[in-house]
């Protein structure tokens, strides 16, 4: 099986692991913030706070930002369900704004049209996270004029583009939001096993997310309500959270930090290449190819085709007869506002139909640093098999 996405772990990662374990520290110890520093000066911003998921990350920046249950955070339907779920945790209503049909991100257009439309229903979101999908950044210029017009706070959530660029600068530098989050699970661009960081460039924020992480409980007598009983003394000061990060994961990111660029090169390179062969030898497949804004340096986390002209079954059918062939194809991702929990909530097929209309189209193809030529042109030799074969059975039914 070709899967959709894995990692690379090569001999300096596994020393780096090797040595945390002979150390002193496997929890908290000196590799946590030697990984933040490496990680904010790479991005560009004043602090990175490194957690155990991406997810947690989300969280954390949620609280910082203030967000409870009177308050609400908006984001793309287009994204996993912790891109929405952080805004719940928190106690807040959620809402999505509709995608680009071109970039599969969160349209600049139907934002400006929501927040219209919340200002006169007086319903402004106090968080929105954009979601940089498939590697690619957000239009964030236009997204941060929008928000910052209401005063609303923005949380990039950029778990599918560390060592991406937008407008010649690093995400994760924060330049048009109050936060960014890194995912570093397995299939992202490095890894730290499982794992996430936040960025920022407010040294409030950045306090705040130190004290999130921990139970909330500091060791500085800075910080404290009162004088210091001793070295021993600490105080919790907010409801925290056990989200830390082990030295050994640190050591892990700390390591794949040095290839980063090159993991991004690599990726970059295998996407030039399926666009090329598409264009050259594929043409006549009904297929819509990724499209790339000019604005943007995508980290291509995902390499997404979308079948043109075919009903949702036979969508479904090449999808399997994929998979059955061995490659590990995936759908990124269903629109979180149809899952049930949602629904629950309100929601129903109908509300963000460029989302939809993209989930009952797309199909991610494998991309990831050790996809070899060959294997690359097995994917794309089966994929035109697949998919004659579908169209031909339904020619013939």
């Amino acid at each position: 099986m070709i899967p959709y996405g894995r990692q690379n772990i090569n001999d300096a990662d596994i020393q780096a692991v090797v040595d945390v374990l002979k150390s002193d520290f496997l929890t908290q110890g000196p590799v946590i913030p030697a990984f933040e520093k490496r990680l904010a000066e790479y991005c560009g911003a004043q602090y990175a706070v490194v957690v155990n998921s991406a997810t947690s990350a989300l969280h954390m920046a949620c609280l910082a930002a203030g967000l409870n249950a009177a308050g609400q955070l908006w984001t793309s339907p287009n994204t996993f369900v912790a891109s929405a779920n952080c805004g719940r945790y928190c106690g807040a209503s959620v809402d999505f704004v509709d995608i680009d049909p071109q970039t599969y991100n969160l349209s600049p257009h139907a934002l400006q049209v929501k927040l219209a439309q919340a200002v006169e229903k007086g319903t402004l979101p106090s968080v929105l996270i954009p979601v940089h999908f498939a590697g690619q950044s957000c239009e964030m210029k236009s997204i941060h004029q929008l928000a910052k017009q209401h005063g609303v706070t923005v949380i990039e959530d950029a778990s599918h583009v560390v060592g991406g660029g937008y407008l010649n600068t690093k995400i994760g530098s924060c330049e048009f939001s109050d936060m960014t989050v890194f995912s570093f699970h397995p299939v992202k661009i490095i890894t730290t096993g499982e794992g996430g960081a936040v960025l920022t460039n407010r040294e409030d924020l950045y306090e705040k997310l130190l004290l999130l992480r921990s139970h909330g409980i500091t060791r500085d007598p800075a910080l404290m309500t009162q004088e210091t009983d001793g070295p021993w003394y600490y105080q919790q000061l907010e409801l925290g959270y056990n989200y830390r990060m082990t030295d050994i994961q640190a050591a892990l990111g700390l390591s794949q930090m040095d290839r980063l660029d090159e993991f991004v090169a690599r990726r970059r390179y295998l996407a030039a290449r399926y666009q090329e062969r598409f264009r050259q030898e594929y043409s006549t497949l009904p297929i819509t190819l990724p499209y790339q804004h000019p604005d943007t340096d995508s980290a291509w986390h995902l390499f997404v085709i979308r079948l043109n002209s075919m009903t949702k079954q036979q969508h479904r059918q090449v999808f399997a007869q994929l998979r059955e062939r061995g490659i590990g194809v995936n759908l990124h991702y269903i629109p979180v506002h149809t899952q049930p929990y949602y629904q629950q909530l309100g929601f129903q097929w109908g509300d963000f139909t460029e989302a939809e209309r993209y989930y009952h189209e797309a199909i991610s193809l494998p991309l990831y640093y050790d996809l070899t030529e060959e294997q690359q042109d097995k994917v794309l030799n089966t994929l035109k098999q697949c998919v004659d074969n579908v169209l031909q059975t339904e020619a013939a039914c």
